[in-house]
Parts: C-alpha cells; sequence; structure tokens
C-alpha cells in the first residue's frame, strides 16, 4: 500500500497550521484589538440566540425556559392567523420603504454636495450641525418634532399662519404622520451617514477628475460618470446592510411620536413587540414574532447581495 501521499498531505496541512499560527501571533496586537468586538457579540448577539427557543414554548417565569412547556408551532400558527399581524407587517413594510427611499440617497446627495465646498471652515461647521442630531436621544428629538408640528404654538403652524392656512392637525392625520416620520428620520441620520461616503470620495484619484474637464465635462457629468461609479461598492454594501434592519424600525423614533390617532399605520413590529410582549406579558408569541422578523430579514440580506453581485459589485460576501 502507498502511504506516500497520506503522508505528505499531513505534513503539507501540519505546515498550513504552523503558518496561521504564525501570523495570527504576528498580528496579534490587531487580534487584541478585535476582542472586545467579539466579546461584545458573543455575549449581547450570540447567547441571547439561545432564547429563541421561547417561541416552540409556552414560557413561564416560574418554569424557566427549560421547564416550560414545549407547544411547538402553535405560537407561529397564531400569528399568522391573527388580523393584527397582516396590519402590523404591513405598516412596518410601508414605513421601511419610505424610510429606505428618503434615508438612504439622502447621505450620499449631502456627501457629494459637502465634497464640492471649498471653504474648509464652512464646511467642517456645516458637517458639524449635521452630525449632532445623531447625537440626541429621540426622546428629545421626538419632543422637538411634536413641539415644532403643534397646531397651536408649533412654528411650522405659526409660518402657515402668516400666509393664511388655517392649523394642520399634523401628528393627528395619517398622511402627515408618516412624512413627519420621514422628515425626522432623514434630519437624525443623514448627516452621520456622510461619513462614509465622504470617505470613499476622498479616495477617487484626482486625475479621473482633471481628465473629464479637459475633455469638457461639467460638474453635474463628473458627478454622475466618476463620483457615483467610483463610490458605487460602498453604496452597495450600505444598501445590503440597510436592508437587513428592513423590518427592525427605531422603536424609540416610532414610539415617542405615536399616538391613538395614528396607531392604523404607526403601529409597527417593534411597539406591537412592546405592547403585547412586555405589557402584555406574552412572551412566547412576540418571541416567535421577533424569529419571523429575523429570518426575513436574512432573506432580504440574502437577496439584496444576490442582486448586487449580479450588477457587477462585490457584495458582503
Amino acid at each position: 500500500m502507498n502511504t506516500t501521499k497520506p503522508i505528505s498531505n499531513r505534513l503539507v496541512l501540519g505546515r498550513e497550521n504552523r503558518s496561521i499560527w504564525k501570523r495570527m501571533f504576528k498580528d496579534r496586537y490587531m487580534y487584541m484589538l478585535m476582542l472586545p468586538i467579539l466579546v461584545y457579540f458573543f455575549i449581547f448577539k450570540y447567547i441571547p440566540m439561545y432564547g429563541a427557543i421561547i417561541a416552540f414554548k409556552d414560557f413561564k417565569f416560574v418554569d424557566g425556559i427549560n421547564g416550560s412547556e414545549w407547544v411547538g408551532l402553535e405560537h407561529f400558527i397564531r400569528l399568522f392567523t391573527s388580523q393584527d399581524f397582516y396590519k402590523i407587517f404591513r405598516n412596518t413594510l410601508f414605513l421601511s420603504l419610505c424610510d429606505i427611499l428618503a434615508t438612504f440617497p439622502a447621505p450620499i446627495i449631502l456627501a457629494i454636495l459637502l465634497n464640492e465646498v471649498h471653504n474648509r471652515v464652512f464646511k467642517r461647521t456645516v458637517q458639524s450641525l449635521l452630525y449632532i442630531p445623531y447625537f440626541i436621544s429621540w426622546v428629545v428629538l421626538g419632543g422637538i418634532v411634536i413641539n415644532m408640528l403643534s397646531p397651536t404654538s408649533g412654528v411650522v403652524n405659526q409660518i402657515l399662519g402668516l400666509f393664511g392656512v388655517e392649523p394642520i392637525y399634523f401628528m393627528k392625520s395619517n398622511a402627515w404622520w408618516v412624512v413627519a416620520y420621514v422628515g425626522s428620520s432623514v434630519w437624525q441620520s443623514a448627516g452621520w451617514g456622510t461619513i462614509v461616503y465622504l470617505a470613499a470620495i476622498t479616495s477617487i484619484d484626482m486625475e479621473q477628475y482633471e481628465a473629464a474637464i479637459i475633455d469638457g465635462a461639467n460638474k453635474w457629468q463628473q458627478i454622475w460618470n466618476i463620483t457615483l461609479p467610483s463610490i458605487s461598492g460602498t453604496i452597495a454594501i450600505m444598501l445590503i446592510l440597510k436592508m437587513g434592519h428592513a423590518l427592525d424600525l427605531g422603536f424609540e423614533h416610532v414610539y415617542m411620536m405615536q399616538n391613538d390617532a395614528v396607531l392604523g399605520i404607526s403601529e409597527i413590529i417593534s411597539t406591537y413587540e412592546y405592547r403585547v410582549g412586555l405589557e402584555g406579558m406574552q412572551y412566547s408569541y412576540t418571541t416567535a414574532l421577533g424569529l419571523f422578523k429575523g429570518i426575513v430579514g436574512l432573506i432580504l440580506v440574502t437577496g439584496t447581495n444576490w442582486v448586487v453581485k449580479k450588477m457587477g459589485n462585490s457584495g458582503l460576501w
């Protein structure tokens, strides 16, 4: 029997393993920098995944997760036969679509505009003002939006009153509430999102712009033919990440702006989980809903990544 080949394979494998450990030891400080992030994800993202088993049990605090009765797909059947589920699922998809259409292109446009500003002081001042809302809690931002849109003391209605327009109850109208929600989302996130795109734009070779100017291209043609194609990979990655949170709309944002008059449009999965799961103590039922939301997010990320790769970009994997 010829044993030369298996022995040689083991030797090659052994060398590869030693080479991997050598490279890891060489880059040990980089791995040490990664360690806190890995610990964070392990503790707060992976360990809690064990709790997903609650979706298949009739969970009770007294019995604990392991001691609770196994009910299989009972909560999923209840979920998919509930009229509330389809209403909140429709609302979540609608608000998510509006949010993506408004908030995704906003930082790209802002980054391109800021990149064209040559006055450093003005540019940095504008950037700082755009970043500030991102660091303010939605408890504060929501209160600011509600006060600004108040029919009695709100600055928006006061300005409209100067033109003879009657006060508008923005937060009581489904249509105006959606506009207020999307507008406040753009206000809060657009400035911070420009950081990634500005970094991508600054890495573009300036010789391309110089060549375009010599060829007679105006500013819009330079943006369309050089800037956007050059940052298309970054745009694709950010779109994939955005789609992963399509059903995971911010609870604080919606909850702070929500009221009984607009529950028909503003009740989404996150707020429903809070009302039914925490206030109603139906933990197993809302865990099933959360598991469904995670599966849909995975499908959206995988599908978007596939589309992005078909369009010629690298994607996430």
